[in-house]
């Protein structure tokens, strides 16, 4: 400590400093990033972000944690090098790709996607999913398909930081990769709908909200949220879970309570079974309600909400019923108009209600609403971390739950189905299709054709997995209608 203390004497710490810093629960040290610092009775806090870990376990700090004498000074940004001719990437001269005759073709994507047939088999082999994809003879010309999939996201962060907030702080809508940041080649997501362009800010890198209260609930923020600056400085901020409005005191909540006349979400119950019901909310008839929900979604969702602008959008919020009301769990929101097929544009599982299974709950209502429109959909890209587990987890569940009980066509002695199929079976788009089956190593060539292999383990896997499923979508509760937006002169 005295070594500390004599550093410190030294360095007089600021923002962009790199430091060893003692975890939160004294398992050693992680080397962290200073992006902020404060006074608080007399002792400076360090807001400070850990190296190669989630922005949600950023956190504030005393010295005490800090080991000061391995301070590192800020580094500079380094200049973008210049593309030199004959890398890897480049047009002509990479390595080759190109198969031997009567190999499979090195995309199958395109194939599979005109409807190419696929033979459903069983393999008493061990799931090969963990372990790096291999051909099944490498002395033959037939390989295993490893592509990435339209789906699947590389080695760089899911998202990139929120935008700086406006001064009447407006919710901001990320964006997770800056286009003109983008390696030549890559593909950009759109600059629309719930997507646009902004830079990084240190004022969006560090949590502004302590702690909020919501119902029965006090739950700790995990990212910035562009709440009104008074509330900042509140050691709890209330809400009241019918309306969502916020006030920075209990007495306040209690005289918001007494006047608030809502049990439920503003909006049309349009599925109800048990004590789970789902609510329509328009974004331009409910405003107020819509914007507040934005507010406290951006708590728990780093890069990725909607624009202060809610009129083009529609929200689904997901209820537990009880005698004194509909409390949310969590909601997800689509474009009234999308160019792209995208059946949900935010999806959130508030942090009380998560790991009970209500995600998969919220991805298989937008599927089911999908299905009633008569159409396929898709996440809006790029998705957060946990929103690729959820959604990876929900397609494998769904798509092996179908290929697990097929029955084997006349005149064969194996099932036989096609992507097209599969996409229709289960209103999820053939690119998110085949994502899933490379995912889980199941797409072989072979003698001509491609093969879907199940293991038994991965069978055993798949019953297990939907054995805890307890709750599930009823379409016969389900009670609407879908419109076309496109015929309406304003939403």
């Amino acid at each position: 400590m005295t070594v500390m203390a004599d550093a410190q004497a030294q360095i007089e710490l600021n923002e962009g400093y790199r430091l060893p810093v003692l975890l939160n629960n004294g398992d050693g040290w992680h080397m962290a990033e200073i992006l902020g610092k404060k006074e608080f009775q007399g002792k400076h806090l360090y807001y400070i972000h850990y190296e190669d870990f989630n922005k949600r376990l950023d956190e504030w700090v005393p010295e005490e944690r800090m080991d000061i004498s391995k301070a590192e000074l800020p580094k500079k940004d380094p200049k973008t090098p210049k593309k030199e001719s004959g890398k890897l990437g480049g047009g002509g001269g990479g390595v080759g790709t190109g198969a031997g005759p009567g190999s499979r073709p090195v995309t199958p994507e395109k194939e599979l996607l005109n409807g190419t047939a696929m033979t459903l088999s069983l393999s008493n082999k061990k799931s090969s999913v963990n372990r790096k994809r291999k051909g099944l003879d490498e002395d033959s010309n037939h390989t295993m398909q490893t592509g990435v999939g339209p789906c699947q996201i590389g080695d760089t962060p899911i998202h990139s930081r929120n935008s700086t907030p406006t001064p009447n702080l407006q919710p901001q809508t990320p964006l997770p990769l800056d286009p003109q940041e983008a390696p030549s080649g890559a593909k950009v997501p759109r600059q629309t709908g719930s997507m646009v362009a902004h830079h990084d800010d240190i004022v969006t890198r560090m949590k502004n909200i302590d702690l909020i209260e919501l119902g029965k609930y006090r739950i700790k923020p995990w990212y910035f949220s562009p709440y009104p600056q008074e509330l900042a400085g509140t050691p709890i901020v209330f809400i009241c879970e019918f309306c969502l409005k916020y006030v920075k005191s209990n007495k306040c909540l209690e005289r918001h309570l007494a006047k608030c006349l809502l049990k439920h979400p503003p909006g049309n119950e349009i599925y109800r079974k048990s004590n789970i019901s789902f609510f329509e909310i328009d974004g331009r008839k409910s405003k107020s309600y819509a914007q507040n929900l934005c507010l406290l979604a951006k708590l728990f969702l780093d890069h990725k909400t909607l624009y202060y602008d809610t009129d083009p959008f529609l929200f689904y919020v997901m209820c537990e019923q009880d005698v004194k009301g509909y409390h949310i769990v969590g909601f997800f929101s689509k474009e009234k108009e999308s160019t792209e097929d995208y059946n949900v544009a935010c999806i959130l599982t508030l942090p009380p209600y998560q790991r009970k299974g209500y995600g998969k709950l919220l991805i298989e209502f937008s599927y089911e609403l999908s299905r009633v429109e008569g159409k396929t959909g898709s996440p809006e890209k790029p998705l957060s971390d946990l929103g690729l587990l959820s959604y990876r987890s929900y397609w494998s569940q769904t798509i092996l739950e179908i290929l697990i009980n097929m029955k084997p066509s006349e005149g064969t002695d194996r099932p036989i189905i096609t992507i097209n199929e599969i996409s229709e079976m289960t209103s999820i788009k053939k690119e998110d299709v085949i994502s899933t089956l490379q995912h889980l190593n199941l797409i072989n060539y072979y003698k001509g054709q491609y093969i879907i292999t199940l293991s038994n383990e991965q069978i055993d896997t798949q019953l297990k997995a939907m054995a805890k499923r307890k709750v599930r979508i009823d379409s016969k509760c389900l009670h609407w209608q879908p419109k076309d937006w496109s015929k309406r002169g304003k939403w």
